[in-house]
Order: structure tokens, then sequence, then C-alpha cells
């Protein structure tokens, strides 16, 4: 019994499994910059192109960069959406794209040792931007997980923005992850227009969000990671495009940035 005790006392005390260090508060902190110099005339029929992709850690930002420059169809991207980053790295690609952007971190990695969180990068003017704390710390490592979201003026339009990272498998039960995907259409239900995208450590959980309303044109990728297709964005009051064409799909070229390939989706202003 006492070796036991003991082995579990350097799993729990080991840098790979120590627990995180949570920003509890919903007011930050609070990361963003450089407004787009894209001027906020009537959009129009104007195509939104939108980017999910977990940087793994963000570890490799240059080549995260890269990637999102040279890969089509990702350098014609209107709205990117980040997780696992810290600040210095949100900010960096989003000066490397000329977009603006915000970022909430969720906690302190420990095994990283610097912050860990969510971004929206975008073409278009931010206006308002907040931090919606998810129920349910996990687990393994006791994290906090949270969705980024802001309101975008594309032309004279508001568009609603939510960059989310759920629960793994390994830290929550799926109900507790419905209820982290529950937690994000609660706060979006007041808007009209509504993206919401990122690694949701899960493909069913995409049902929540189909009920809540919302399109799901990623719902038939293949893999985003080795072996789940967890990487998707949800579409309300957006419709697909016009003329028809290929609305979703997954960029595998990635140079090694990351366990997950970054996922693309369009659809239109309505």
């Amino acid at each position: 019994m006492k070796r036991a005790a003991f082995v579990v006392l350097l799993a729990l005390t080991s840098p790979s499994c120590r627990a995180v260090l949570n920003y509890p508060s919903a007011l930050g902190p609070r990361y963003a910059g450089l407004q787009p110099t894209r001027s906020a005339v009537t959009a129009g029929n104007h195509a939104l192109q939108v980017v999910t992709y977990n940087v793994q850690w963000g570890k490799y930002v240059d080549r995260a960069i890269n990637v999102l420059k040279t890969r089509a169809p990702l350098p014609d991207a209107d709205i990117i959406v980040l997780q696992e980053m810290d600040a210095d790295g949100t900010r960096h690609i989003a000066d490397a794209l000329g977009m603006a952007w915000v970022y909430y971190p969720a906690a302190v990695h420990p095994k990283l040792g610097h912050d860990f969180g969510n971004a929206i990068l975008s073409r278009w003017p931010i206006v308002e931007d907040e931090k919606v704390m998810l129920p349910h710390i996990g687990g393994l490592r006791h994290a906090q997980r949270i969705a980024t979201a802001a309101t975008v003026l594309i032309g004279r339009v508001k568009v609603r923005v939510y960059s989310a990272h759920l629960g793994t498998p390994s830290d929550i039960r799926p109900s507790k992850r419905r209820d982290q995907a529950d937690a994000i259409l609660a706060d979006a239900a007041e808007y009209p227009l509504v993206i919401i995208a990122g690694d949701m450590n899960s493909h069913g959980i995409g049902k929540a969000f189909r009920a809540g309303g919302f399109l799901w044109p990623t719902e038939h990728n293949g893999f985003t990671t080795a072996f789940f297709n967890w990487d998707h964005i949800f579409f309300k009051g957006l419709v697909p495009p016009d003329p028809p064409a290929k609305s979703a799909g997954i960029v595998r070229d990635t140079l090694g940035t990351s366990d997950h390939d970054p996922v693309w989706a369009v659809a239109q202003l309505p």
C-alpha cells in the first residue's frame, strides 16, 4: 500500500501530471492588438473563409505562419481561430498576417511554463471581445477551459466569433463536454450571426451545435488528428457559399507544426 501511494503521489507531482495554474477571472488576462486596414464598407455577397488551427502548445509559431501564408486556401482566411497559444505567439502570427487579434489564456501550463489559451484573428475590425468561462474543471490536470469570444464588424454587419477548446476525453465525461458546448451556445443565443470553431475534442459534440441551429460544414471531414475528427467549424445565420462549391476541408501539409491539422470552412453573409 505504501509503495502504491508513493507511485500515485509521484505521478501527481511530476511535471507531466502536475495541475495547471488556472486564471479564474472572466475579465482576463486579456491581450489584443493591430486593427486591420480593411475598411468597414458594405460586405455585400462576401464569402467568409474561417480557419481553426490548434498549434500544439504554440511551439512552432514561425512554421505555423508559413503554413497560414502558403497552404491554399488558408491565405484567403478572413477569420482564424487558434488554440493552445500564448500572447507572444498570437501577436507574432497576427502581425505576420496583418490581422486584428484578441487572446485570452485559460491557464499557465505546468509542462510548458507559459500561458495556454485561445485566440481570434480577423481581417475585419474586432469591436467587442470577452472570455467565456466553461464549466467543469478537468480531472487530470484540474484545467479550466474557456472560449474566447469576439464581435467582428464585416462591412456594417456584426458577426459573433468563438474560439473554443473543450475538455479532453481523459479530463471530462461526454456529458460534461456537452455542458461546455451548451455554455457557448447560451452566450451565442442573443447573436443572429455566429461562428463557433475550435478543437472540440469530440466529433459527436457537433450534434449539440446542430440542435442549436448551426450548420456543420466540417461534419464529414477526415481525421484532423492522428485518429479523430475533432476540429470543427459551425455557422449560425450564415448560408452555404453561392455558387455551390466545396465548403470545408483540411490542410495536411503543416511542416510538423502540430498534432492537429488546420481546418477551413466557407459561408456567406445572408
